[in-house]
C-alpha cells in the first residue's frame, strides 16, 4: 500500500518537538517522506506517483503511536472484576485463583480484546508479559498489530529451557513479534532460576526485564532475605549487564537509581496501576535528573482496569506534581516522550518512535477538532493535559490502517470478540 496523508500537523517527535505543516508518505511498512507539502497534481515532479489511498487531514495531528511499555493484555477477563485490594493480596486471593483456569485459546480472545483497546487509543506496540506467549503472538499477527513478548517465568510457571526456546523461535515468528529475557518478579523467582537468566542473558548478550520494587513490601521483604533491595541483589547476580529494565520502580533508593543509570536500564512507570493498588509514587523526577530512559505502561486491564495512555501521561506529570509539591515538575513534553520514544526504547524497537523517512510506519492520527483541543495554543500540552481516547481517528500499524473514524480493520468483527470475552468469564465463575 502507497498511502499519502497531507494538509496535516506533524508531530515527528525530533530533537526540538516542534510541529510543522506537511505531509508524510508510506510505502509498504515505512514511511518514505516527511516534511513540506508537495504538489502532486499533472505536471508536478510527484505528478506519476501512484497512491492507493490519498488522507486530507484537514489540520488534523499526525504523530507516532504510543508505545504501551508494560501491560498483560489477556488480563481482560478480571477487568472490574479483582478491585480494591492491595497488591499481594490482589495476586493471592483474586487473581492467581482465576488464572489457573486459563486455556490457550482464552488467552488468545482475551488478547485480542485488548489489541481493540490499544488501537481505539492510539497504542501501536505494547510490551506484553504473559503466559503462553505463542498465543499473544498469534493473536497480535492476525490483528496486523506490534507485540514484544517478555517472558513471566517464576517458580511456579515455565522453565529456563522453554524461555530459551521461546527467545529463539518468537523473534523469527514475524515482523512485529520479538521477544525478550525476562522473569515474574524476585519475589517470585528462586535464586537458581535467576542465575539460570543470567546465563541466558550472557550466552545472548541479551537485555532482561522484570517488576522491580513495586510495593514498599516487596522491598523490605527482599532486604530481609539478601540485604539489598531487589534493583542492587539482581544486579549482583549479572542480570543486567546487558540492558533491559524494571516494570513499576515505585521504591527505588539512589543506589537503585545510580545502578540504572550505569546499565543503561529502562524504568517503566505505571502511574495507574499503582494508585489503583495503593502502591505508591515512582521517583520520576530523580529518575529524569539521572538520564535513566523513562517509558509509560499501563499495567494490566485487572489492575488499571483500563488500557489508555493518555490517562497514564497525565497520572505521570500531576502525581509527580503532586509528590514533588512542584508545578513545573515532569512537564508534558517530557511525558510526551515517555510515551513514545521513551518506549520504544525500553523495547529496543529501533525503527519506532519517530517519523522519519526509513522508519516503521506506526503513527496516529488526532482529531484537534473537538472542544477539548481547541483553541490549538499548544497542541502537546493539551495531548497530555486534556487530551483523551476519543481524539484518535486512526491508527496504523506498520503500514496498516487498523482503526479509522470508530471502525476497527482486524479481520474480525468486534462484536465477535466481546462475545468471546464474555463466554470466557462466564465459564470461569460458572455462570
Amino acid at each position: 500500500m502507497r498511502i499519502r496523508f497531507y494538509n496535516a500537523r506533524v508531530l515527528a517527535m525530533d530533537a526540538d518537538m516542534e510541529i510543522r505543516r506537511g505531509e508524510v508518505w508510506v510505502e509498504e511498512n515505512r514511511i518514505a517522506y516527511v516534511g513540506p507539502g508537495k504538489a502532486s497534481g499533472p505536471g508536478s515532479r510527484e505528478g506519476d506517483r501512484k497512491w492507493d489511498r490519498e488522507i486530507d487531514l484537514e489540520g488534523n495531528l499526525l504523530m507516532p503511536g504510543f508505545v504501551n511499555a508494560h501491560t498483560h493484555s489477556a488480563m481482560t477477563f478480571l477487568r472490574s472484576f479483582a478491585d480494591d485490594l492491595p497488591l499481594q493480596e490482589w495476586l493471592g486471593q483474586q487473581v492467581f485463583p482465576m488464572e489457573a483456569k486459563l486455556t490457550g485459546e482464552d488467552i488468545y480472545e482475551l488478547s485480542r480484546l485488548a489489541i481493540l483497546e490499544y488501537l481505539s487509543g492510539g497504542i501501536t506496540a505494547n510490551f506484553d508479559m504473559y503466559f503462553q506467549p505463542d498465543m499473544i503472538a498469534k493473536a497480535s499477527v492476525d490483528c496486523g498489530f506490534r507485540t514484544v513478548l517478555v517472558s513471566s517465568l517464576n517458580n511456579f510457571t515455565s522453565s529456563l529451557e522453554a524461555m530459551e526456546e521461546e527467545y529463539q523461535r518468537l523473534n523469527h515468528y514475524d515482523e512485529k513479534i520479538c521477544y525478550h529475557l525476562g522473569f515474574h518478579a524476585e519475589y517470585t523467582t528462586s535464586e537458581e532460576l535467576l542465575r539460570g537468566v543470567a546465563a541466558l542473558a550472557e550466552k545472548y548478550h541479551a537485555p532482561v526485564y522484570t517488576h522491580n520494587s513495586e510495593t514498599r513490601r516487596e522491598v523490605e521483604e527482599c532486604i530481609g532475605r539478601h540485604g539489598m533491595t531487589p534493583t542492587a541483589y539482581l544486579d549482583s547476580l549479572g542480570l543486567f549487564l546487558y540492558g533491559g529494565g524494571g516494570y513499576h520502580c515505585v521504591y527505588m533508593t539512589d543506589e537503585d537509581i545510580r545502578i540504572f543509570q550505569e546499565r543503561g536500564l529502562s524504568a517503566v512507570t505505571n502511574p495507574g496501576s499503582n494508585m489503583k493498588l495503593a502502591s505508591g509514587v515512582a521517583r520520576i523526577s530523580d529518575m529524569m535528573r539521572a538520564g535513566i530512559n523513562l517509558a509509560v505502561g499501563t499495567d494490566g486491564p485487572a489492575s488499571n482496569n483500563c488500557l489508555d495512555m493518555f490517562r497514564e501521561m497525565f497520572l505521570v506529570t500531576g502525581l509527580a506534581k503532586l509528590r514533588e509539591e512542584d508545578a513545573a515538575a515532569v512537564p508534558a513534553e517530557a511525558v510526551l516522550r515517555m510515551a513514545v520514544s521513551g518506549g520504544a526504547k525500553a523495547l529496543g524497537l529501533a525503527d519506532c518512535g519517530c517519523l522519519a523517512a526509513g522508519k516503521l510506519a506506526d503513527l496516529i492520527v488526532i482529531d484537534l477538532q473537538q472542544p477539548n483541543m481547541q483553541p490549538v495554543n499548544h497542541p502537546v500540552k493539551n495531548l497530555v493535559y486534556s487530551g483523551s481516547k476519543q481524539n484518535v481517528k486512526l491508527t496504523m500499524v506498520n503500514g496498516q490502517i487498523l482503526y479509522e473514524d470508530g471502525r476497527f480493520f482486524v479481520g474480525t468483527e468486534p462484536g465477535e470478540i466481546y462475545e468471546n470475552a464474555n463466554r470466557i468469564i462466564r465459564r470461569m465463575v460458572g455462570k
